[in-house]
């Protein structure tokens, strides 16, 4: 039987969507549930005005009560709310997400927080993106997520940029594999109900090794999970590799076929067993 720290540990590494909801709208809380999302992340952060912080965390400790499987996004490290932030929530053993991360802020947030914490690292900054190694290797951190509108501001570039943000994609999703977690999460589709654009956002993300989307409204979150399905051809192909790959090398369809395919063949058929519990 999985221990509660394990299934919240399984819930962060296999979810596909997660939704925010500003932590000061208490009444956003169910509606955001209902969604169907992953994860969904109640935000002290971005979506609180300064002078609402007390308010939000307040709202969200409450609902935490009776809702633990919920994360909470909580302030930077170096805000006046960050301390208590992770003060108010280490009773609860939810998953904290930590905006602006760094190596050095995700080891004493892990230390704050008690035993045995679960952390989505949120890599929004160019000192975030250079360190991702070492922030993935944090033993708490189970999953890096993209802040592109925050990484973008610092770099002076679109965030709608792929171009610009690739290099900072590209190191997230290689610290992610070389630290044995599972493909990070793809930032924020600002345009809210532009359907086409979120689904080309993930579907580019997907393709350089992303495996999950941060969503800000509940509108996204059913497209975002399409999108990050495989696709019917990738699981026609994956089928017939697992079918005919054997031992050594073989051709699948004029193609070379050995193990490192194998494996990929497998886990797209993995990720379409997920798409389908979903």
């Amino acid at each position: 039987m999985t221990t509660r720290a394990e299934r919240l540990v399984n819930r962060v590494r296999d979810a596909a969507t997660l939704l925010f909801v500003p932590g000061d709208r208490p009444e956003r809380f169910a509606k955001a549930e209902r969604a169907v999302a992953d994860l969904v992340v109640l935000d002290l952060e971005d979506a609180v005005a300064p002078e609402r912080k007390v308010y939000a965390r307040e709202q969200v400790v409450a609902w935490l009560g009776e809702h633990p499987h919920c994360a909470v996004r909580v302030n930077a490290a170096g805000t006046p709310w960050h301390d208590e932030d992770l003060a108010a929530l280490a009773r609860f053993r939810c998953v904290v997400m930590l905006p602006k991360a760094d190596p050095v802020g995700a080891r004493t947030a892990a230390g704050e927080l008690g035993v045995l914490p679960v952390l989505i690292a949120l890599i929004e900054t160019a000192r975030g993106v250079l360190d991702a190694r070492e922030i993935a290797s944090v033993p708490n951190v189970h999953r890096l997520a993209l802040g592109t509108f925050d990484l973008a501001a610092e770099l002076g570039v679109d965030p709608v940029d792929v171009d610009a943000l690739a290099p900072a994609r590209g190191a997230l999703v290689l610290a992610s594999a070389a630290s044995g977690l599972p493909g990070p999460v793809d930032g924020v589709t600002g345009d809210l109900r532009n359907t086409e654009r979120l689904t080309g956002d993930v579907r580019y993300a997907r393709q350089l090794g992303f495996t999950g989307k941060l969503c800000v409204h509940p509108l996204q979150v059913s497209a975002a999970a399409a999108a990050l399905r495989p696709s019917r051809e990738e699981i026609r192909w994956a089928h017939s590799v697992v079918t005919t790959a054997g031992d050594g090398a073989v051709a699948v369809e004029g193609q070379l076929v050995d193990k490192p395919v194998l494996d990929r063949a497998r886990r797209v058929l993995r990720q379409e067993k997920e798409g389908l519990r979903r």
